[in-house]
């Protein structure tokens, strides 16, 4: 056992230094060569809005694209590849510590096309691709947040020797609106009201994504409270319906009073001291109820 152990150490002696990840990749026939164009990214910036409703928008892409003179074969006058015989691939063998082994690999006269040309392309010189920049018209779903990333298939590089194309990932970032916020699919707004609507309630016009809608502010709402508006959100990304929209109501203290406003107050206030009088005083209950004096 120990001899044996020992012999197989001398074997790898003569693959120092060797990529192991190559080697067991030639072993199975995942030799390299040509592939596909690669895959691009492209930053995109939207309104708020359109990414709520989506939008169509052009860029620009500079890329490797396919050859349009030769439509990326890099020439005329097909022909079999005389390397492979048309196989794509190329066969030698090898001789490795486990044995000897068939490696199979891409053809690097055809790159795996099986296929050569008579006649180079002048335009590209053979490779079948040249520099160029394109416009691409992006089709943006509705209901696309910030950081969402849309993929554009065979809009990437064009692959060498008429291989596919790569992709082109467009990720999004969304600008903040002025006073829409969002959460999910629910439109977040904070709406202001005056004391005497909070106090007796009314029916106001609210702003939302599609226009203004009435909305009931119930008589008695409190500073902050949440009213929700369905189906006045956006519309799921996948198609699960319309989200809400969330109005924070907001009481605002009036600063300047007429006389008249004033004077409505102060009765107001007398009111609301003569109740709390009848009423035994809400400090002295409070302290017999919880404080126990």
């Amino acid at each position: 056992a120990d001899q044996q152990q020992q012999g197989f150490g001398q074997g790898l002696e003569g693959f120092q230094g060797e990529d192991f990840s190559d080697l067991f990749g030639s072993f199975f026939g995942m030799g390299g060569g040509a592939r596909k164009g690669r895959d691009l990214k492209y930053e995109m910036e939207l309104t708020f809005l359109e990414a709520c409703f989506g939008c169509e928008k052009k860029i620009s892409v500079t890329k490797l694209d396919r050859c349009e003179s030769c439509d990326g074969l890099g020439g005329t006058g097909e022909e079999k590849c005389s390397t492979c015989k048309g196989q794509g691939r190329v066969q030698k063998t090898m001789r490795t510590p486990f044995g000897t082994f068939a490696q199979a690999s891409t053809c690097p006269h055809c790159l795996g096309r099986g296929k050569t040309v008579k006649h180079v392309c002048k335009t590209c010189k053979g490779q079948g691709r040249m520099k160029n920049t394109r416009t691409v018209t992006v089709k943006v779903p509705a209901g696309v947040a910030d950081g969402n990333t849309l993929r554009m298939q065979g809009e990437g590089e064009a692959g060498a020797a008429g291989q596919r194309q790569g992709n082109l990932f467009v990720e999004m970032y969304v600008k903040s609106h002025d006073i829409f916020a969002r959460k999910g699919d629910d439109i977040l707004l904070e709406f202001p009201i005056s004391f005497s609507q909070a106090a007796l309630g009314d029916t106001v016009a609210v702003p939302t994504i599609r226009g203004e809608v009435k909305m009931k502010v119930p008589a008695g709402t409190q500073s902050g409270t949440l009213l929700r508006l369905k189906d006045e959100g956006v519309e799921n990304i996948n198609g699960h319906g319309l989200g809400d929209q969330l109005v924070r109501v907001l009481v605002k203290t009036p600063q300047k009073l007429s006389t008249k406003q004033k004077k409505l107050l102060e009765d107001l206030a007398e009111e609301n001291k003569e109740k709390l009088a009848v009423e035994k005083g809400w400090f002295e209950k409070f302290k017999e109820d919880f404080i126990g004096i």
